[in-house]
């Protein structure tokens, strides 16, 4: 997976709000393999995978549909977000060791 941007953490989090909260878990590990996924495509082949994008998980979360943002204080968009922050931390440190 490329590098971690503000606008990653936010699209994803706007996938995540659009799902019942006992799925969220499972729809973020499901992006964040996909995001691999195509960024293994891409440095393999120097295209951008058809069905999953450049590698990024934006270009993964945006092919999802992700709802609008709600305003940044929004309590259960600032779970979402920290929901997706740790997850891409887990997911990083599962791959360094």
């Amino acid at each position: 997976m490329r590098q971690i941007t503000h606008g990653d953490v936010t699209s994803a989090a706007r996938v995540l709000l659009r799902l019942p909260a006992p799925d969220r878990a499972q729809a973020l590990a499901d992006m964040l393999a996909a995001a691999h996924v195509a960024d293994c495509h891409r440095k393999t082949t120097g295209r951008v995978h058809q069905h999953l994008g450049n590698g990024t998980l934006m270009a993964v979360a945006l092919a999802r549909g992700p709802g609008p943002e709600p305003f940044a204080g929004d309590p259960t968009y600032l779970a979402v977000l920290a929901q997706v922050i740790e997850g891409v931390i887990g997911w990083r440190a599962s791959r360094s060791g």
